[in-house]
């Protein structure tokens, strides 16, 4: 039991240690890897990243989108004053169709402008799940 109350402390360790090292995009791909996603439905969604990806670099942005038929249609960006705007370009997947959502994430979306995007629902992980509370024995036991 020692053992796994260790394993489970070096593995927290190296988890918190390794995210420290991951740009936006990995964490949340991370999470979302790890715990999951309830399904997204079709509807506007206040609470999403937009994450930009420039010369493979990504930059993480906060925004709204609409979902109909299961994939995204379109893209809102927040501004510092609570306002948003519609992203109005065209979005398409590799295939120039309409970009679907797989486990809480977008399939990598296209624009006519060479940008590349993904759209992250962020409400939609699953929570984390619990773990065991260690026991604190006292030295005198």
């Amino acid at each position: 039991m020692r053992n796994l109350v260790l394993l489970m402390f070096a593995f927290t360790i190296s988890t918190l240690v390794s995210a420290q090292d991951l740009n936006c995009y990995e964490r949340l791909e991370s999470a979302f890897k790890e715990r999951g996603s309830y399904t997204v439905s079709d509807d506007i969604h206040r609470n999403v990243i937009i994450v930009f990806f420039e010369d493979d670099e990504p930059f993480c942005v906060k925004g709204k989108a609409r979902v109909e038929n299961g994939t995204v249609s379109s893209i809102f960006i927040y501004y510092d004053d609570n306002t948003s705007e519609m992203y109005d370009k065209k979005l398409l997947n590799q295939r120039r169709q309409a970009p679907t959502i797989s486990n809480g994430i977008s399939e990598m979306i296209y624009t006519s402008d060479n940008e590349k995007l993904k759209v992250v629902f962020v409400e939609k992980i699953k929570p984390k799940r619990k773990r065991f509370k260690e026991a604190e024995i006292p030295d005198d036991f």
